[in-house]
């Protein structure tokens, strides 16, 4: 999987090219601010952009604001965004375009190596991978009495909230201590109430994931 690394810190910036060389992806570029980013994903088009929201010249949204032209002009790059902090508005504008190959981390998670690249592969196969604290703030926006969400049992939420982290069922399954075929009940039971159309399973996954962020 090819991998471009957008993050003004040198050393954080080299350190996640080594982190996620060692871990098989190919790093075919890095970037100190924006603009060598996009001129970058124009160059190379790979299947992850991993960008920090903060970056030169003013260190406010360049990055974000990188991050939305990349998924509108280069629909096979995923984006994941790394940051210091959460902020609900910078989300639900990265969302915008839709769930698909998006994320948003935060930088403490990079230290959990696996996570991260799991997170990485995750985007760059067109799925989503949301911070916990990402998705609690979202959550806490919600919601109207007639939304369907509100239908869902207490453990279809914590399932479809693991979906939106970008967990697989098995992991969700290990997260739980269930069996992966009561994760496969509970899926079926969330593309059910949000009246999901029959389709690729990870197709659902994404839908079910875009309509729990965007609530």
């Amino acid at each position: 999987m090819r991998v471009i690394i957008a993050e003004d810190s040198t050393l954080l910036r080299e350190g996640v090219a080594r982190l996620l060389t060692e871990t098989g992806f190919d790093v075919v570029a890095t970037a100190g601010d924006a603009r060598t980013l996009l001129a970058e994903v124009a160059r190379h088009r790979p299947d992850v952009a991993v960008v920090d929201i903060r970056m030169p010249p003013t260190r406010t949204d360049e990055g974000l604001r990188a991050a939305r032209e990349i998924r509108r002009d280069f629909a096979g790059t995923g984006v994941l965004i790394l940051s210091q902090y959460v902020r609900v508005s910078y989300t639900v504008e990265l969302l915008d375009g839709g769930a698909r190959g998006v994320g948003y981390l935060l930088k403490d998670r990079v230290s959990d190596i696996a996570e991260f690249a799991a997170a990485v592969r995750q985007v760059g196969r067109g799925g989503s991978a949301f911070d916990p604290i990402v998705v609690d703030q979202l959550v806490e926006r919600r919601t109207s009495g007639d939304d369907p969400l509100r239908t869902l049992t207490a453990r279809e939420r914590t399932v479809l909230a693991l979906m939106a982290e970008g967990r697989t069922n098995q992991a969700i399954a290990e997260r739980l201590a269930i069996a992966e075929r009561t994760v496969e009940k509970h899926c079926t039971g969330i593309f059910a109430k949000l009246s999901l159309p029959a389709s690729p399973d990870d197709h659902r996954r994404v839908l079910a994931v875009l309509r729990y962020l965007n609530a």
